[in-house]
Order: structure tokens, then sequence, then C-alpha cells
């Protein structure tokens, strides 16, 4: 306590700080509290997530704020609805010895009467999603014109999410003499951007390096076909017991996807992302806290609300569009301190990103194959050893002891082990006894001139000029071949023709579908490229077009989670302009292809968020 009474805290604070049980002041918080408390001055501060962001704000707006007035004097801006209530939360923690203190959160999903409500009583801190701020500065409901204090938490986020307008907006009814503090774990030029634009000669505080992954997170990769993804994540899981996880995919739709086939086969899992309602959100984050999920399927926007100091694995189902969002996900994992593993699965066409990766975060990561199946049984089997030898004796069951002791007095010791961990062993042996091996070859400093051996590259005389590009041909081609979201690569659109690889196990399959194939009454025509890597250029394509280009794009909806959730921009209107098209199926069966092209929007139905653990035999 001496420690964080070195930085300039007074007492009130000081007396809650030792209530949470905090000893020592993170880096962050030892560089940037005493700063904020000596004078007035914008900051920009870059830290990772999870080095204690909250409080290297939170205690200095909270000393520096007149308790006693009814006044908004610090507004802090969040990209989502669960961070805009952890902090919240939070703020009241710290202040809890300040009588008078009034934090309101500000969020879509919920009453916007009743935070107005709460706002008109007299809130001193207002903590806000920028899609709500707007909508409710546009109503006359708030008034942030004397506000002192401005905290742009999670900045880099905000602006990906496309807030950059929304902020601008909200800063414009804010007062120029204010000080603004911009927190962010990265540093794109965005955030530059904004930081010129809002902030004067901020001071800047880095922990760490620029863009870098934490130090207490450890990161691998395992390299498998693409339709064994899911196998793949079984496995981790079961070759990791006591795992408590986030598993993270590009779009709502995966995620819903992956959630029920987990709760299906038996695991504590469930699904977090924009299409589900607040309360399902409150009640899946309740139950991930409380530890009855151990796999929280989740998106990247949603998931930026995650804040759980004991998250022991991060495992990316798939990798993100964006690369640099690779180090808000691994941020989940490695808290407070505390180590923490990020693994992802990746198929073949993948492995080149993970190099991208390591430069960026500045880590290697490790290549390892997934377990056998034998190699989960044993894992399993020690750890219901440790888990009998570390357990208390409840005093409940000594009333039946003798009936127990009467049935199995004809038993040693030794036979009564073999038979209480037969049972557990057999339940895995019997699922995992015939189960293959999912690794491939490939991993490491991968030759790529070798993974061409087994792929076919095609021609196809359609691309840019029928309103085309590499994500919605890609959408296109893989739902009209029914193939998995990777098994379709290497997609390059030129203007009137494009490229694109599958497996060469796929080729009689792409080759069939595309014979006398029509869309819109047009014949397109398909051949196998000599050209095996990324066309230069090609001349060549198909006769007239039709070009109806409002059919044929993908639905990027679903993409970064930002059509549904966008940092869940309450009632704000136009905040996503949907491409028409679907994109893909959610789950169910896929149309037969004949003559037309045909595309389903269908999502699946928002269901089950949780399930008990248990092994399918």
């Amino acid at each position: 306590m001496t420690a964080f009474k070195a930085l300039g805290l007074e007492e009130h604070l000081l007396k809650a700080i030792a209530d949470m049980g905090f000893e020592t002041p993170s880096e962050v918080q030892a560089k940037a509290i005493p700063i904020l408390l000596e004078r007035d001055t914008d900051m920009v501060s870059l830290a990772q997530t999870g080095t204690g962001k909250t409080a290297a704000f939170g205690f200095p707006m909270l000393q520096k704020i007149d308790v006693k007035s009814r006044t908004t004097q610090g507004l802090i801006l969040s990209p989502t609805r669960e961070l805009c209530l952890q902090i919240t939360n939070e703020m009241i923690n710290y202040g809890k010895y300040m009588q008078g203190l009034n934090v309101t959160a500000i969020y879509g999903g919920a009453s916007i009467t009743d935070q107005a409500r709460q706002i008109k009583k007299g809130s001193q801190i207002i903590v806000a999603t920028p899609g709500r701020m707007k909508d409710m500065i546009g109503r006359g409901m708030v008034d942030i014109s004397k506000i002192e204090y401005c905290v742009l938490d999670e900045a880099d986020e905000m602006l990906n999410m496309g807030f950059y307008e929304d902020i601008t907006e909200i800063l414009s009814h804010s007062p120029k003499e204010k000080s603004t503090w911009l927190f962010s774990a990265t540093m794109p030029k965005e955030v530059s951007t904004i930081a010129k634009k809002f902030m004067h000669t901020p001071v800047e505080i880095t922990v760490g390096t620029k863009n870098v992954g934490s130090d207490q997170v450890s990161h691998e990769y395992y390299l498998v076909n693409a339709r064994d993804r899911y196998d793949a994540l079984k496995r981790l899981s079961d070759a990791n017991p006591d795992i408590f996880s986030v598993v993270f995919c590009r779009t709502k739709r995966d995620t819903q996807k992956v959630a029920e086939q987990l709760i299906e086969d038996g695991y504590n899992a469930a699904a977090l992302h924009g299409d589900l309602s607040q309360s399902q959100r409150d009640m899946v984050m309740k139950s991930f806290r409380n530890r009855q999920i151990q796999m929280l399927v989740a998106t990247d926007v949603a998931a930026r609300g995650i804040d759980v100091d004991d998250i022991t694995h991060v495992i990316n189902y798939q990798l993100p569009d964006e690369i640099e969002i690779y180090t808000h996900r691994s941020g989940r994992t490695g808290r407070a301190g505390k180590t923490g593993i990020s693994m992802v699965i990746v198929s073949k066409s993948e492995v080149r990103k993970i190099h991208t990766i390591e430069k960026l975060i500045q880590k290697k990561f490790i290549a390892k194959e997934i377990p056998s199946g034998m190699e989960i049984c044993e894992v399993q089997m020690f750890h219901l050893a440790n888990n009998i030898k570390n357990t208390t004796i409840n005093p409940e069951i000594n009333a039946y002891l003798p009936n127990i002791n009467e049935v199995l007095a004809d038993f040693s010791k030794e036979e009564l082990i073999q038979k209480v961990f037969t049972v557990e062993f057999t339940r895995f042996l019997n699922y995992y006894k015939n189960s293959k091996d999912l690794n491939i070859s490939g991993g490491g400093e991968r030759n790529f001139a070798e993974e061409n051996k087994d792929s076919t590259r095609y021609f196809i005389n359609i691309g840019g000029k029928d309103d085309f590009d590499w994500m919605s041909m890609k959408d296109f081609l893989r739902d009209l071949l029914q193939l998995g979201k990777d098994d379709v690569y290497k997609v390059d659109v030129k203007d009137s023709f494009s490229f694109f690889n599958t497996d060469t196990t796929h080729q009689e399959l792409v080759m069939g579908i595309f014979k006398d194939f029509k869309l819109e009454g047009r014949q397109i025509n398909i051949e196998i490229s000599k050209d095996t890597g990324r066309s230069k250029g090609r001349s060549g394509g198909g006769g007239g077009r039709d070009r109806d280009r409002g059919k044929r794009r993908g639905d990027r909806n679903d993409r970064g989670d930002r059509g549904g959730d966008r940092g869940d921009r309450g009632e704000r209107k136009g905040s996503f302009k949907k491409r028409s098209g679907s994109g893909g199926f959610g789950g169910g069966d896929k149309p037969a292809f004949k003559g037309k092209s045909r595309r389903s929007s269908e999502r699946p139905e928002t269901k089950g968020t949780g399930g008990r653990r248990r092994r399918k035999d």
C-alpha cells in the first residue's frame, strides 16, 4: 500500500485499494497516475490489455472531480457494452468511500429513458459506448459541455470498429480546454490521427514496446486440414483438462455454430456475439466468470469487454482478417502478472499469416502437434489421479462408508484403483481408439513449392467487372462447391477473370460443378491454370456479361462481427451498410446450384448458451 501512497493518492482511494487486495501498482499505473495527478495534461498511454489501464485513469479522475457537484465532469468512452459495464463497476469500487459519487453507464440494449433519468440525478462521471452517447447528446439527454476529463479507452479498437465520426461528433460538444487521456493497446496510424486532432502536446507513456505482445503469453500453432479444425479444437480441450478459455471465431455465424457443436458434444461452452440480447450476454458472462463455462466462443468485438484474470488459454479457431487484432485476442490471457497460452489452429493456406504476426508482436510461435487419442487418455488419467489426491473429504460420506466397504470388501487396493481409473480411461479410449492423426506436414519454415504439389489452380471467366472482389469471390466459390472456408484459397480477382486454388483432391468436384454451369443465364468457363501461384496477369474471359451487380457480392455483415455489434451502437441509425447477399450459410442444408447461382441469407437461431461437461462414448 505504501507504493500506491507514493503515487500521491488520497486516503479514501488507498482504503478502497486495500479492500480490493491490490498491493503494488502495475507499470502503466506507476507511470500514468503521478503525471495525471500533478497537472492537467493530455496523455497517450500505450499498454497491452490486462495491464491495469482502468485504474491508471480511474484513480486520477476520481481524485480530481468534485463529488459535491452534480455536474458531469468526466467522460469515458469505450468500444463495447461489456467493457462499458466493467469500467463502470470498477470506478464504483474505486470510489466506494466517496459519498455522493454517481457513475452512470450509457450503452445500447438497455432503456435509454432509464439511463437519461440516472444522469439527470447528477452523474459526475459517465462511461459510454460511442453510438448510444452520440444518440443521447443528439436528443438533449446528456450535457458534456462542462467536462474536465475525457478518456478514450481501447482507442485502437473503437477506431477499428468505425467510431471515428461518432467520437468526432461527441467531442465537438465538449470544451476545448478539457484534458484528454487516450489509452490503447496498439498505435496504428488512425490512433495517431485522432491524437493529433483532439489533443495538445500530449505526454506519451509506453509500457513495453508499441504493438508488441505481452511477455506473459506464449504462442503456439497447430497445422491441420481445414475440415479437421473442429476436431482439433476438441482435442486441445481434452488435452488440457483444467482449460478456462476464450475461443475466437471470425463471424457470428461460426461462433454460434462452434458453440452449439461443443455443447452437443458435452463441453461446458457458450457463444458470445452481437446477435445475443443484452440479458443473454449478461447471463453468459456471469456464467463464464463463475467458471460454469470453460470454453467461451466469441467474436472479436463481443470479447472486448472480457476482463477475467484467470483465463488459461486463448484459442484462435480462425485467425482474424486483420492481423493487428491478434494482439487483442492474445491479451485476454496472461493478465495481472499470470502466464497464459495463445493457440492458433491453422490450415496450409494460413501458415504465412503466422510469420506476419510474429513480425508484428515480435514473438516467435512454437509449432506443435495436435495430441493423439492415447496421449489424451494418459493426460486425463493423471488429471483424475491429482483430483482424487487433492480432494477434501466430505464428512457426510462417513454414514455410508460401512455399506460401501461391505460392497468393496473383496477387492484389494490395486484392484479398486484399476476399477476407478478404468471408468475414466474407457470413456476416452472408446472415443479416441480409432481416431486419426490430425496433424499435417508443412509446419515450421514451410516449403511453399511443396504445398503447391497438392494444390490445383483454376482460371474462371468472371472478375471485377462482374462486381466481385477476392472475398465475395471466395464466398461464392465455397458456397457453390460446398467446401469449407479454408478449402478455397489464393483467390486472385482481375478485371474480367479470376484465379483460385483448391487442394487437388477437390479437382474432380470443381470441374464437375462448373460443367455447363450458368450464372444469370451466362455460361461460366473454368479451366486448370498452369500458373500455380499468384497470377501476374492473363488475357481471356467469357463473352457478354450480365452485370446485375446486386446479387453476387459477399455479405460482410458477419465480418469482425461489426454488422450487428459495432461496439453496440445502441439506437444509432445507419451504423453499417450491409452488402447484398449472404456470404455463406448458417450451418443448415446448402442449396443445389442448377443453372442460376442462388445465395442464402439464413442464419441459425440463437440458442443454447451452456452445457454440462461430459464425454460422449
